[in-house]
């Protein structure tokens, strides 16, 4: 990487897009730093756009749009992958888009991802691409059930999977509905985790220690921070994380999911190239939030220390928590639970399985069961 580059200080103004939590608590840090902060989403008083400076709304794909963000900003990010390659590659014709598109490109897609860290001798889970039904028939014989089909654009939380066990293979294909995916065999993990890395312009890393991930329904749970293992265990997951981030060459944060295996192995399982779920924590536990380090990686400044503070839990909060009438009770959680920090991403329509919060629960490493 270049050692020549152009920092941008407050008072930059940032431009992001996307507008849902992430890049709600992105522009909380960055504001609080003193940049301007200015996010294209397509719906009207989004989370990120009821605390930026700016928001315009537009679809992803109106490039007339992105052009009129990245023409008003210094610098542009993402808070999601599902934003079109031609979004970030517009913005780059008018300023700095980190990470960049082609980093985006390879994360939003399955397949792409795959081949990426097989190519380069990263573990990873067994896969078959697969277009047709003659290739899941094939894949199946090489990697025979229980596997996991999945779709190779745009899956998240659970979305655009089927578990295979013993249904005809005949109807498979076509029952899923979609033009390319992956086939992965099924792994018995004792554990999942994740490693989030910064790396800033001069080519500088760090990254946050390596936390344990549970899940339920396939949508993120809890997250235990710092995760209770051996500490050779988590070595090795920081260092395959910054190793990967080191190949893409990224500018920003990478999240890197990972199963530790019944037998001790380590194997990714996604990437993530911006803030993630599994990092809020960092906001009150840790010397610096994913979200600061974020800003601080992208603008050209120097990173932040990643050390906890203290032990800590988040707990997600769907939408399934509000019942069919009744709000949680945030006043008796709040009361049972001094140490809780209470996180409302200002969405108004709680749906099933809706990210609507967060709350981490701080000085603990066990799992908190409140009634959300």
């Amino acid at each position: 990487m270049s050692t020549t580059y152009k920092t941008l200080p407050p008072p930059a103004t940032i431009g992001i897009l996307g507008g849902g939590q992430l890049g709600r608590m992105f522009a909380m840090a960055a504001r609080r730093m003193g940049y301007r902060v200015h996010t294209l989403d397509p719906q009207p008083n989004s989370p990120a756009g009821q605390v930026c400076d700016k928001q315009i709304v537009a679809a992803y794909d109106d490039l007339a749009a992105v052009r009129e963000l990245a023409s008003g900003v210094d610098v542009v990010t993402f808070e999601f992958e599902n934003v079109p390659l031609a979004a970030a590659e517009t913005a780059a014709q008018y300023c700095p888009v980190r990470p960049e598109g082609r980093i985006l490109h390879i994360c939003q897609n399955r397949e792409r991802e795959k081949l990426f860290l097989s190519e380069n001798g990263f573990p990873c889970t067994d896969f078959r691409i697969i277009a047709s039904a003659a290739d899941l028939a094939a894949a199946l014989a090489a990697i025979p059930a229980p596997a996991v089909l999945k779709t190779a654009d745009f899956g998240y939380d659970g979305k655009g999977q089927m578990r295979i066990g013993d249904q005809k293979v005949e109807h498979l294909w076509q029952d899923f509905g979609v033009k390319r995916a992956v086939l992965e065999r099924w792994i018995t993990h004792t554990a999942e985790l994740s490693v989030i890395v910064a790396r800033a312009l001069d080519g500088s890393v760090a990254a946050f220690p390596a936390v344990e991930n549970r899940h339920r329904n396939h949508i993120l749970h809890t997250t235990i921070a710092p995760g209770k293992f051996p500490a050779a265990l988590t070595r090795d997951a920081e260092t395959l994380a910054i190793a990967i981030t080191e190949k893409l060459d990224v500018v920003g944060l990478l999240v890197v999911e990972l199963f530790l295996t019944s037998d001790g192995k380590l194997l990714v399982n996604e990437l993530a190239p911006r803030p993630h779920n599994s990092g809020h924590w960092t906001i009150e536990a840790a010397a610096t939030s994913q979200f600061e380090q974020h800003v601080r990686a992208i603008c050209g400044l120097p990173l932040g220390p990643t050390r906890p503070l203290c032990p800590a839990v988040m707990l997600n909060i769907l939408g399934d928590a509000w019942g069919d009438t009744n709000e949680p009770d945030w006043v008796g959680l709040l009361r049972d639970y001094s140490d809780a920090k209470l996180h409302l991403y200002g969405k108004t329509d709680p749906r099933k399985g809706r990210k609507m919060g967060h709350v981490t629960f701080l000085d603990t490493t066990e799992a908190v069961e409140w009634p959300l």
